[in-house]
């Protein structure tokens, strides 16, 4: 099995394939003032399995369309989706969120949690604008520095894995020079990664283990989740995922 499949096996069995939380969900739910009784079209882009396309279902009068590039996450999705009765409001998707072929001005929300990355923030808020409606509604999530300085060796880490990395303002002021009016702001708490997506990873360490033999790239992979672990709970007060909540302007 090659390392991809192996990332793959171990995630897909999670709630969550990075850090979040059905709380902060609906928080970021309630400041977009989202109304529940509206009919909307919303597009989850990077879904994994679902675990805010299943919560956006619950919760509103809406149509998702759930996005993600692997076909294991969605065929989890859509597993998910059936048990809770929601397959009729949630529309799994396998496609990559650079080349979406959607309608122009299709959606009313574009949702995306700990994904955007994968194009960068600057790329993907421009990309995705033209399926918005005017007036439609972004929220993404995005790793950000959470202080205007921090310790050099997560300064290199960071800028190693994601060269966008930056703080707020920065971000803040990308979405405004993009034609999003900014209209709130929050960073994911300390829970979010350990409670909710570390602690279930390291969790799963040795049944993923087991099930492919204990091999060496195996192995390799335990030990770069357990150095990305290691990594938050050294320098956690430096960074998290801040939520990014703007509508498009005409």
């Amino acid at each position: 099995m090659e390392d991809y499949q192996l990332l793959i096996d171990l995630h897909k069995r999670a709630k969550r394939q990075g850090p979040g939380g059905d709380a902060e969900t609906s928080k970021a739910i309630d400041l977009a003032m989202i109304d529940p009784s509206a009919l909307l079209k919303i597009a989850d882009i990077g879904c994994g399995t679902g675990s805010s396309a299943m919560l956006l279902a619950r919760v509103l009068n809406a149509q998702i369309t759930a996005v993600d590039f692997l076909p294991d996450f969605v065929e989890v999705l859509k597993a998910n989706a059936e048990s809770e009765g929601l397959s009729k409001k949630i529309d799994p998707l396998v496609c990559s969120m650079d080349n979406l072929q959607f309608d122009n001005e299709e959606y009313d929300v574009i949702w995306s949690e700990g994904a955007i990355y994968n194009m960068g923030f600057k790329n993907g808020i421009n990309d995705w604008k033209r399926f918005l409606k005017t007036g439609g509604l972004l929220v993404v999530s995005e790793i950000t520095w959470t202080t205007d300085g921090r310790p050099f060796k997560i300064q290199k880490h960071w800028e190693a894995e994601y060269p966008e990395i930056s703080t707020a303002s920065a971000k803040i002021s990308i979405l405004e020079n993009s034609g999003y009016s900014p209209i709130a702001y929050f960073v994911l708490p300390e829970r979010c990664w350990l409670d909710n997506y570390y602690r279930p990873l390291q969790n799963s360490f040795a049944e993923f283990l087991a099930r492919n033999a204990n091999n060496e790239n195996a192995q390799a992979i335990v030990e770069a989740e357990k150095k990305e672990i290691s990594l938050y709970e050294g320098f956690k007060k430096y960074y998290s995922y801040g939520v990014y909540i703007a509508r498009k302007l005409g």
